[in-house]
């Protein structure tokens, strides 16, 4: 099986943080987005992967090779942002017949796929949502799926698509994707990846559902926090810190260094961070940040940024240098 990881956005909804590196690098629970997403993969016992990249998509290549060298990894590039049907067209030099597993590079899951990946038909994860109007969804009867819509006008179903796409008729998706193309089957000016699914359905081909309740989006910086907190409540660390006061879950990195501060609760501070005189919760301190005589409450601070201070809400990119008098 290879999975396909479109990682290509720009994560513009996480500015200032994506200027400087892709939004699925960005640190939570004490690793980034992707890692998350591999350590899945390789729980499913999944060691191939295509990586779909865009936007300083050399990072990516860079942290999977170092990180994961026991991936067998490829990459393609998506040089425009043509929709995730157009992401998934461009992998279709890496894939051969193997059945396919795609996930958005930007949503951490928590589900057990073992029964999913050995099922005799595709399958699609959904999740039951108040407004289905932003995602494609899913009209099932009998416990497959009749009809698939992008992002409808009309409520026709609430069961929204989250991401998770379980193939096993390769060829028939790729014949599907190609017909997109061929046609100029476009949905809102892209091509969609909702609707080759159709094609398929329409050709014949069986679709189930499978429940995702543990979906979480990390493509602004209000979903990143609440998807932190969730990674800590089961990846925290245990950390002792001499003269500080540590209220878990939190992830406190082994080469950071805490001074005279409470951390937590549901706060991550990675790697080679330093820390003193603060108090600081429901944050993100990203590699290299150092951060003094601060209070921070509901704050990402990025790489190798200083802040100095008093008590703020901050959304700090990389490389910043804060101070409060």
């Amino acid at each position: 099986m290879r999975a396909i990881i479109p990682a290509a956005g720009f994560g513009t909804r996480l500015k200032p943080h994506t200027y400087s590196l892709p939004k699925v690098l960005l640190n939570v629970g004490g690793k980034p987005i992707l890692g998350h997403i591999i350590d899945k993969l390789f729980s499913e016992n999944i060691y191939n992967a295509t990586f779909v990249v865009g936007y300083l998509g050399e990072k990516i290549v860079e942290y999977v090779k170092k990180e994961y060298p026991q991936l067998n990894s490829s990459f393609v590039t998506q040089e425009i942002a043509l929709g995730l049907g157009h992401a998934i067209h461009v992998a279709i030099p890496t894939i051969s017949n193997e059945e396919i597993f795609i996930i958005l590079g930007d949503t951490i899951f928590d589900v057990d796929l073992k029964n999913v990946l050995n099922q005799t038909y595709s399958s699609l994860g959904v999740k039951l949502v108040d407004d289905p109007s932003r995602f494609g969804v899913a009209v099932c009867e009998n416990n497959f799926i009749l009809k698939l819509v992008e992002k409808p006008k009309t409520p026709i179903s609430k069961l929204a698509l989250v991401g998770l796409y379980y193939i096993k008729n390769t060829k028939l998706l790729i014949d599907s994707l190609n017909e997109l193309f061929e046609k100029e089957i476009k949905t809102k000016g892209e091509y969609q990846l909702t609707d080759a699914l159709q094609l398929m359905i329409e050709k014949g081909e069986k679709f189930t559902t499978f429940n995702v309740d543990g979906w979480y989006d990390c493509g602004k910086s209000e979903t990143l926090l609440s998807t932190n907190k969730f990674l800590l409540q089961t990846k925290g660390t245990n950390r002792k810190v001499k003269g500080s006061i540590i209220i878990n879950p939190v992830y406190i990195s082994e080469s950071a260094v805490v001074k005279n501060c409470v951390i937590g609760p549901n706060t991550t501070i990675a790697e080679n961070c330093i820390v003193e005189e603060s108090i600081i919760k429901n944050s993100i301190l990203s590699p290299n940040a150092r951060v003094e005589k601060s209070m921070l409450d509901n704050s990402i601070i990025g790489m190798n940024a200083i802040i100095k201070g008093n008590y703020k809400k901050l959304n700090a990119g990389d490389s910043s240098e804060i101070e409060f008098y």
